[in-house]
């Protein structure tokens, strides 16, 4: 073999860093958050609507641009939406207004809703089944790595040059990443040039994507239990992430009186803990399905970082001491870390040849929570001046969740449900 570094795990690689420059594009306006509310003189209530527009444009383009990758193939979307979140990652340096910076915002989100979908499209065509498991927390590894040393590069050129500074050299970054996908990344292991006989027949013979299938039309996808109730589960689960990513900064600073100086680290913390969920989530997804099959597999990693995850922001609100507040925080992003991959693998379980639109009516449905939570966060705060009740909100939502993984069943193919229903 002339490459002793299998192709797939280049592949994997390449998708980490996409979803690394995601968030480190994503929590920019979150980390300078107090420096954009005092130059443009907005209050949590307008924040939040900022952050929500974000939120709400990502939701609305999940499940098309999960569809798009599944009929045209995850590059040629990259390509697109990478430039695009690119230039009005840029752009948001240049606002001076409230309603120019949310229409920035909700551009920027069209562009960031694809990435999900078509990254688990992706290793649903590179990866042997039995390796999904391993390979699907890059995805989410890529996301920690990316929001834990976002402040290391943001605060230093916001303190240097103003707050506007960061987002140009995020958007350049981009540009730069676009090259290399239209120069390297392929649709498919057999477009690869130099990849081994021996790993293409191992991914092609083993994966869960299938030539050989047809794409399913969307009234049986959405005709499937299994999918409702993950969406409702992931509905509830972002309320957690969208905090972390978006007000955790504001509420370090604002309520918890941390300084920007002190915040750096713990939100670094905060990431680096989720990277090692991730990995040992990731390991337990294989194991368990392993050991206990898809049904108990799935569910038992996904109810464990959902439950644990609530009790750990119950009591960072509850706490009245800054730095147990700050130390639950980094718990919480543990667990959710741990048990977010699993809802992903269902997503390929279930979904298959489809995985680009199941995966992004999931991701719809968790960006939807995201929404609710960026703009029902800053309302609270307004009107009650009280940053605790808002994560008692969360923790509620991440109860809910962890009861609708008793409705969630990986084995449910939707090729196999429609296949009996047509049969009926």
């Amino acid at each position: 073999m002339k490459y002793s570094f299998p192709y797939r795990y280049r592949v994997l690689i390449f998708i980490c860093s996409l979803t690394t420059l995601t968030y480190l594009d994503r929590v920019c306006i979150s980390i300078v958050g107090v420096r954009v509310k005092a130059d443009l003189g907005l209050n949590n209530d307008q924040f939040g609507w900022v952050l929500g527009s974000f939120a709400l444009a990502y939701a609305l383009f999940e499940i098309p641009s999960g569809a798009w990758g599944d009929h045209i193939g995850p590059r040629a979307v990259f390509i697109r939406i990478v430039l695009w979140w690119s230039l009005f990652t840029a752009v948001t340096g240049l606002v001076n207004g409230f309603l120019v910076l949310l229409l920035v915002r909700f551009l920027f989100g069209m562009g960031e809703s694809g990435v999900m979908p078509n990254s688990v499209l992706a290793i649903s065509r590179w990866f042997p089944a039995d390796e999904t498991g391993r390979a699907l927390p890059w995805m989410g590894i890529g996301t920690q790595i990316g929001a834990a040393i976002a402040p290391l590069i943001i605060l230093p050129l916001a303190v240097a040059y103003g707050w506007r500074v960061p987002f140009f050299v995020n958007g350049a970054i981009g540009i730069f990443w676009v090259l290399i996908c239209l120069i390297w990344f392929k649709n498919f292991p057999g477009e690869m040039k130099n990849i081994s006989q021996k790993e293409l027949n191992l991914i092609e013979t083993n994966r869960r994507y299938n030539a050989g299938h047809q794409l399913i039309g969307w009234r049986f996808i959405f005709g499937s239990r299994t999918l409702w109730a993950l969406m409702l589960m992931y509905f509830c689960f972002q309320w957690a992430n969208y905090f972390f990513v978006a007000w955790m900064p504001v509420y370090l600073q604002e309520h918890r009186h941390f300084s920007e100086l002190q915040t750096q680290p713990i939100i670094f913390w905060v990431f680096l803990v989720g990277i090692i969920g991730l990995l040992v989530g990731g390991f337990c997804i294989d194991w368990t399905a392993k050991k206990l099959g898809l049904f108990l597999g799935r569910r038992i990693i996904g109810m464990c970082g959902i439950g644990a995850c609530g009790i750990s922001v119950f009591v960072a609100g509850f706490t009245r001491d800054p730095w147990v507040s700050a130390i639950s925080l980094v718990a919480a992003n543990f667990f959710y870390s741990f048990g977010v991959m699993s809802p992903f693998a269902v997503c390929s379980d279930i979904g298959r040849n489809n995985a680009g639109t199941v995966t992004g009516a999931m991701n719809f449905s968790g960006q939807m929570g995201a929404f609710f939570l960026a703009i029902v966060f800053g309302k609270i705060v307004n009107l009650t001046h009280d940053f605790s009740i808002p994560l008692y909100l969360i923790a509620i939502a991440q109860l809910i969740g962890f009861l609708l993984w008793f409705l969630i069943d990986p084995r449910k193919q939707l090729a196999m449900e429609e296949t009996q229903k047509l049969a009926s």
